[in-house]
């Protein structure tokens, strides 16, 4: 796998093409689109960890944009075509930060975007947008657990660092602070800065991306190491006695390679859900 530093102007699909080519396999996903507009981490797995995705996609993410307060947008963000202009000249920052912690923070119910490229009847709300269609969305809980504000230079311009679940769309908390305070707003110059624990300092330019071990897609789970006995009941499929806590279990050999990802089955036991017995590289093969 590897860890993306995304560029401005390209799709998350796009650096997945280019990956493609630069290391020479097809088996290659993402954990999290990013819009065309943003940067910044995009975690990607190569080869045999895309059957760890699962362990990846439910992050949680940090994320660093400007709320641009006065204008609203067909998007959301800065992309898209003004739709409204509100004078807002007299909102304090202090006000912003009550109506963020206050409404914007914790529990919440999201609606998503009708540009997202979340699915209902089997379309991409993106692709209903550019044809004129809106659709109904129901509202999706999300937890958003750290939104701060900052002052920029331009009155009318906030710096926003959002921690929030996967699934959380930042524009929508743009324009839902727009209106909360009484007008409009938008989001502009978005970088994820974090994707569980991945962050921007692992991050690479798509034309330098290196290879980590497979093992990193699992690092954030419980580390379990066996015996070469167990280790062959776990290259045969076989369910164990679960470990302490909860799982999933990132299970490894005495040597170090990963071997299996277990859950927790019929409350005592554990089942593999991913065996990798001998895939502890991301080498194209």
């Amino acid at each position: 796998m590897t860890v993306i530093d995304k560029p401005s102007g390209v799709t998350s699909h796009d650096v997945v093409n280019q990956l493609r080519r630069h290391f020479g396999e097809r088996r290659i996903g993402h954990a999290g689109t990013l819009d065309p507009d943003a940067t910044g981490v995009l975690v990607v797995a190569v080869g045999n960890a895309t059957r760890l995705m699962r362990f990846l996609s439910g992050c949680d993410k940090t994320y660093v944009g400007e709320i641009v307060l006065g204008s609203s947008t067909s998007t959301l963000d800065a992309a898209g075509a003004v739709t409204g202009t509100f004078d807002m000249g007299d909102v304090t920052i202090e006000q912003a930060r009550h109506v963020a912690a206050e409404h914007l923070t914790g529990d919440i119910l999201q609606v998503p975007p009708m540009v997202s490229a979340l699915k209902i009847d089997g379309r991409r709300l993106h692709e209903l947008a550019r044809e004129g269609i809106e659709v109904e969305r129901a509202p999706r809980p999300v937890t958003v657990s750290r939104f701060d504000l900052e002052a920029t230079d331009d009155p009318m311009v906030l710096r926003a660092t959002v921690e929030c679940t996967s699934g959380t769309y930042i524009r929508t908390l743009a324009d839902d602070l727009g209106r909360l305070l009484g007008g409009g707003a938008h989001l502009r110059n978005l970088r994820r800065t974090r994707v569980g624990e991945f962050t921007l300092e692992q991050a690479q330019p798509p034309d330098q991306a290196t290879l980590l071990p497979v093992s990193t897609a699992v690092q954030h789970l419980p580390r379990v190491t066996v015996d070469q006995t167990t280790s062959d009941l776990i290259a045969n499929g076989r369910v164990l006695p679960a470990w302490s806590g909860e799982g999933p279990w990132a299970v490894f050999a005495e040597s170090g390679d990963l071997l299996a990802v277990y859950e927790r089955f019929h409350g005592a036991e554990a089942k593999p859900v991913v065996v990798l017995i001998g895939a502890e590289t991301d080498q194209p093969r």
